[in-house]
């Protein structure tokens, strides 16, 4: 370990020595926090709209609160010339780093953080933000890769993957990156991602809705004093948000990967926590998802200003389950399939998932779901988002587009190739279809397309 890594080790140390934990140390409870979320939130509905333009005006905005809680600073530039931008806030001698959307595409936390900056600004006076506040400084950039997020594609306007790119440092992104955290020296860092909406926990499978690495330095995965605390501060986050995502809390593989930000850092002296955002189980998922984010933040931060971290058992954090990819968007067991293809009809289920993308039309960012089928057959260990028991049901290919939900149609015949097929790889375009009480007639009870 660095000396520089010991210095801090003992400032932490005589942190909790000198002011708490104390009787206003108590921590906020996880319904607490969903509550002022709740109240006070001022992310919008769906992250993945928020571009480069929306996150400087925020940041404006941050800047002219008075009393001068935050501080904004333009730290470097996209390949593209967007600004990538530094807030600084709080005065304590504990630094915490954390950064989002160095991956375009992973905006969830990005709102989260402008929840939280609401949060500590509209409760500054309460004896919970203000130790933060005081026991803490915050380096912030809320997001790396503007060019990516302008895109909404994980990589940068030069097709690197910045968080490969620690080593080379061929990106202005990661430059910029490693540039602040030499600049600053943090304690601890926060990197903030989104995982695949195939991610699940558990078994049977449910939604992986977050998952949290205390990230390695080193291929052995060896602990040192930094790793340990990476690990307390994920058992706290575990606590924090289990009565919110029952079960749906899992811990991300912690292979070493030599290239990584996250990794190298570790090894800098700034242990790392990685926190990926996952499925959620509703129609509308980011809302929740943003708020377990929040609710993590808080709860990590407190945990540190408080030392109350120190108390934390690691050993919740290493008893998570690891993550898989066992969720489906949409699955639908026990059907019977007419693939369109003129094979006899046989049982099967089906395995959808989802593509979120983000496209300008007439000048405004929204959102487009394309559905494809990924397997097929038995997939009795797998999970969905959403299951449709197709018991009793025939699914079949859709080749009629005014086809509505409730109408009253005959079943196609099998033997006759269709226009469209119910195939792994295809786009889903697919009705599930029940008998009606009119004899030889079936009603569409869903359409997946």
């Amino acid at each position: 370990m660095s000396i520089s890594a010991i210095v801090r080790l003992v400032a932490l140390a005589l942190l909790v020595l000198l002011h708490g934990p104390r009787a206003d140390a108590q921590p906020a409870t996880s319904q607490e926090l969903a509550r002022i979320w709740d109240a006070e939130h001022v992310s919008p509905p769906l992250p993945p709209l928020v571009d480069h333009a929306e996150v400087v005006r925020r940041l404006d905005g941050l800047r002219t609160i008075p009393g001068g809680l935050f501080t904004v600073e333009k730290i470097g530039d996209s390949i593209e010339g967007r600004s990538i931008n530094y807030l600084r806030t709080g005065s304590g001698p504990l630094g915490v780093l954390l950064w989002s959307q160095m991956h375009g595409d992973e905006a969830t936390a990005t709102s989260a953080l402008f929840d939280l900056f609401a949060y500590l600004d509209r409760h500054r006076d309460e004896p919970r933000v203000r130790r933060i506040l005081t026991r803490l400084t915050l380096h912030v950039v809320p997001m790396l890769n503007p060019d990516g997020a302008e895109r909404f594609q994980r990589r940068n306007a030069q097709s690197v993957d910045v968080n490969r790119d620690a080593l080379r440092l061929q990106t202005p992104e990661g430059r910029t990156l490693k540039a602040l955290r030499d600049r600053v020296n943090p304690r601890v860092g926060f990197n903030l991602h989104n995982q695949s909406w195939r991610t699940s926990v558990g078994d049977p499978p449910m939604a992986g809705s977050i998952s949290l690495l205390s990230v390695a330095y080193d291929a052995a995965r060896t602990e040192h004093a930094g790793r340990r605390l990476t690990k307390q501060i994920c058992a706290v986050i575990r606590d924090a948000l289990e009565p919110l995502a029952s079960r749906q809390i899992g811990r991300y593989d912690d292979e070493f990967e030599v290239r990584a930000f996250g990794d190298n850092l570790t090894l800098w002296g700034t242990p790392v926590v990685l926190i990926e955002t996952g499925p959620w189980p509703s129609q509308e998922p980011d809302p929740p998802l943003v708020r377990l984010n929040f609710i993590a933040l808080v709860a990590a931060l407190d945990a540190l200003a408080t030392g109350e971290v120190e108390r934390a058992d690691p050993r919740r954090y290493e008893s998570l389950p690891v993550n898989e990819s066992r969720m489906f968007y949409v699955l639908v067991k026990n059907v019977t399939l007419i693939n369109g293809a003129g094979v006899p009809p046989f049982v099967a289920d089906l395995g959808i998932v989802a593509t979120r993308r983000v496209q300008s039309l007439d000048g405004q960012r929204q959102i487009v779901l394309s559905l494809s089928v990924d397997d097929l057959g038995d997939l009795r260990t797998m999970g969905g988002l959403r299951t449709i028991d197709g018991t009793g049901m025939t699914a079949v290919p859709i080749v009629d587009d005014k086809l509505a939900v409730g109408q009253v149609v005959d079943l196609p015949e099998w033997k006759t190739a269709m226009a469209a097929t119910i195939a792994v790889g295809q786009p889903a375009r697919i009705a599930i279809l029940k008998p009606s009480s009119e004899p030889g007639k079936f009603v569409v009870e869903a359409l997946l397309r």
